[in-house]
């Protein structure tokens, strides 16, 4: 074997050994020995490979995978400006703590900084944002042995620290993979196998393994509940598993809970409904309002939320997903790191109060009013155009039981957050960590895959028409590509609405606001849909939104809707939930 040869082949090898299950390729020449090794790997039934031409579509494709599983995803691109286009799953990763593994084929050094083609400085080219970054050396003959070692040991390391094994801090890892020609193999057996100086480890065993860690404090462990009667969970944004704990202890202890649909905490018993609107109720809230507010997971969606953290007069306590700082209105008394096995909490916790019990009817009642209020506007007869407001609340109530929704930034999450009702047995994610718009429809097929693969069921996801507009790559399936069972529905405003709906005075700007802000497309997204070899079905009546989400995927339902009704419409929910709550 030729030396880039041998190194694709261990670098895939120790991948697999260390339990990488899906991988993805961006296709280029200078990957070309990590790409042969990894299509090997698929042939030999070992690994599942993905192929996307763009490599923003792939990296998202591979940050949709590596969430939905928590397992580490490789993407890999070739050299230049294809890596660039890793860089903002790399920040949404980095953001989110999921274990992306970027691998960058690079020319030699001796090409970089000469104006050779194809070639940029790629060493640290993610910055801050990777939990560890390696310039690998470039394979060379003559030191099989020494090389073996030292690349098992690389690959085996940045597993690690992308699962946060070590650290609890999982998030993505860089290694940049300087290759010299010739690129592709050139035995005559393919693939050779890797014994004498290239083996890995006895029994398929990875080359380093980490040891266990000793137990965390989990949220709300050890907690003396004498005065705590009036506690209230916010859980945001935060692995499915981290989202669970919060709601044993808050079910346990009687301790409401306002969950972001991206927390896992909806399965708590409970988790109220649209707590953006109770906290929005001012004179309700100054009447129940929490002595303390126990914080999980990042707290992105709402405003009123955020106010309530910033309350003098409330004790918050914050615990984060990840070692990371965890003070989202830098007022908490108490910071900490959440613990993924609820058993600490739950082992000598206190049987609930009276008290406690009484605290949380209230707010179920509370929330029970809203929910009511809330449906009999978004219900009016009188308006039969679809809303996406209305959609939001229905597409959650019709989902299926084991289905994955994926919820795009924007309005939808919002939307969600604000007036779905709580679904148990539903798992909901969203790209939180910086919240951007890029690579939706990517994460949503990652996503649909491995909770497939994992024996899940449906998948749906729920996005603007912006967000849906700047991923269109990402429907885009390759020959020979799997499909996954994916209905992407899109309320299709022409254009973005959330601005009108965030910002105060818009009206001012009524003359530049649709150009400047609301950057009407104008494109029918159906035929853009059907154009790129998805199904696709139009709604225009609410009532046809069931039989839409039942055809099975791929699949894009488009709503149309209206961004100026959408903006009224909201404030007309504001006022009925404060009616309720009189």
């Amino acid at each position: 074997m030729n030396p880039a040869t041998a190194f694709g082949r261990v670098l895939v090898d120790e991948l697999l050994r260390g339990g990488v299950t899906d991988a993805v390729l961006a296709p280029g020449s200078r990957s070309a020995p990590v790409a042969v090794a990894l299509a090997d790997a698929e042939g030999a039934g070992r690994l599942r490979l993905h192929v996307r031409i763009d490599e923003r579509t792939a990296a998202f494709l591979a940050l949709g995978l590596a969430r939905a599983s928590g397992r580490p995803v490789p993407v890999l691109t070739t050299s230049g400006t294809a890596t660039a286009h890793l860089h903002a799953a790399v920040l949404e990763a980095d953001a989110s703590g999921v274990p992306l593994l970027a691998l960058t084929a690079d020319r030699p050094p001796e090409l970089r900084s000469t104006g050779a083609n194809q070639t940029i400085e790629q060493p640290g080219l993610y910055g801050r944002a990777v939990r560890w970054a390696a310039d690998v050396g470039v394979p060379e003959e003559g030191r099989e042995a020494a090389q073996n070692r030292y690349w098992r040991s690389a690959v085996a390391k940045a597993l690690i620290v992308a699962r946060g094994d070590l650290s609890g801090d999982p998030g993505p890892v860089h290694l940049n993979l300087a290759l010299r020609e010739p690129l592709m193999p050139d035995d005559p057996q393919r693939p050779a196998p890797l014994d004498g100086p290239f083996a890995g480890r006895p029994g398929g065993a990875p080359w380093t393994a980490p040891a266990e860690r000793g137990p965390a404090r989990s949220p709300g462990a050890g907690v003396d509940p004498i005065g705590s009667a009036r506690t209230l969970v916010v859980a945001g944004d935060a692995p499915p598993a981290v989202g669970r704990v919060a709601a044993i202890v808050a079910d346990q202890r009687g301790w409401p809970v306002l969950a972001e649909p991206s927390s896992g905490a909806w399965g708590a018993a409970g988790a109220v409904r649209g707590p953006a609107l109770l906290l929005g109720a001012a004179d309700w809230l100054a009447e129940h309002r929490p002595d303390r507010v126990l914080v999980v997971g990042r707290v992105t969606l709402s405003r009123p939320v955020s106010a309530l953290l910033a309350d003098p007069e409330v004790a918050v306590e914050a615990y984060a997903p990840t070692p990371r700082w965890a003070d989202p209105g830098r007022g908490s008394a108490l910071v900490g790191s959440a613990h993924l096995d609820p058993a600490p909490a739950l082992r000598g916790a206190p049987a609930r109060s009276a008290a406690a019990d009484g605290w949380a009817a209230t707010w179920a009642d509370a929330a029970a009013r809203v929910g009511a209020a809330v449906d009999a506007v978004l219900d009016d007869p009188a308006v039969r155009r679809p809303t996406a407001a209305r959609l939001a609340r229905d597409l959650v109530a019709a989902l299926p039981a084991g289905a994955l929704l994926v919820l795009g930034s924007s309005t939808p999450v919002r939307d969600v957050d604000r007036l779905a009702a709580p679904r148990p047995g539903v798992i909901v994610l969203a790209n939180r960590g910086v919240a951007g718009i890029d690579g939706t429809i990517s994460t949503a097929v990652g996503a649909a895959l491995a909770h497939q693969g994992a024996g899940g069921g449906p998948a749906f996801a729920l996005m603007g028409d912006l967000t849906f507009l700047h991923d269109l790559t990402g429907l885009l399936l390759g020959e020979g590509e799997p499909r996954p069972d994916l209905t992407v529905v899109v309320p299709d405003n022409d254009g973005g609405g959330i601005f009108a709906q965030l910002e105060p005075g818009q009206p001012r700007y009524a003359g530049t606001y649709r150009r400047v802000f609301g950057t009407p497309h104008g494109r029918d997204l159906v035929a853009v849909a059907r154009a790129l070899g998805w199904a696709a079905t139009a709604v225009s009546d609410p009532d046809q939104l069931a039989a839409a989400l039942s055809a099975g995927g791929p699949r894009v339902v488009v709503v149309r809707t209206d961004a100026a009704a959408e903006a009224e419409l909201a404030g007309r929910l504001r006022a009925a939930a404060a009616a309720a709550l009189r």
